[in-house]
């Protein structure tokens, strides 16, 4: 396969200490804001990687729902996989992955269920399809046959149908990541790749989370 052995120069565009904001936070919106106005698709498309109680990674992509200065929010099933995992072990990392752009932003953190009143609010912001569908499946649980999951969302469409209001399920909502390191990775011709990285210096609740910043060598 020519994919294997195809070697891509990313470019001579840098990365310096002096190009990004002393809060990552704030130089993370300045990416995203960037993604998206240069096109990228599902520029808010992340790779969320967990690690079960017996110790068993697993990673997926979702999308990015909410950013502020305290972390990145996602919304799922908690009875899914990924929620099952991140209830034993909140250890999480996150990967925004913009290739068009040669650029990638990568997560650690800590996640937690957001509050009930965010989760009503990102449920009602949904599709009425997008709705249903949370109503539907079990996520990440088997099924018989895809009939199988049309048949109780033409069940659902005819309990709920348009302009009723739908109930958001206790077990799906939104969760809440606060990063303690987030690197910012610009691609570079040879592979002499640039990478600034920020570590949290401080807990997040106490007023302007502090943050050192390194370079990593590529």
């Amino acid at each position: 396969m020519d994919s294997l052995t195809r070697h891509t120069d990313y470019g001579s565009t840098s990365l310096t200490e002096a190009d990004v904001d002393p809060d990552p936070l704030v130089e993370f919106a300045a990416w995203l804001a960037r993604a998206e106005g240069a096109g990228v698709y599902e520029p808010n498309a992340m790779v969320v990687g967990t690690v079960d109680a017996d110790g068993r990674p697993s990673s997926r992509t979702v999308l990015l729902k909410g950013l502020d200065a305290e972390g990145f929010e996602f919304v799922t099933n908690y009875e899914s996989r990924k929620g099952r995992s991140l209830a034993a072990n909140a250890a999480v990392s996150l990967l925004f992955p913009w290739y068009s752009l040669n650029r990638q932003v990568c997560v650690l953190g800590t996640a937690a269920p957001t509050s009930a009143a965010v989760s009503d609010a990102y449920f009602a912001r949904r599709p009425r399809g997008a709705r249903i569908a949370a109503l539907a499946s079990e996520q990440s649980r088997p099924i018989a046959s895809r009939d199988e999951l049309e048949r109780r969302v033409r069940e659902l469409e005819e309990r709920f149908p348009e302009g009723t209001e739908i109930p958001r399920p206790e077990h799906w909502g939104g969760v809440r990541v606060v990063p303690r390191e987030i690197e910012f990775w610009q691609g570079r011709t040879s592979r002499l790749h640039d990478r600034i990285r920020f570590t949290a210096t401080s807990e997040p609740g106490a007023g302007a989370r502090g943050w050192t910043r390194e370079r990593l060598q590529p």
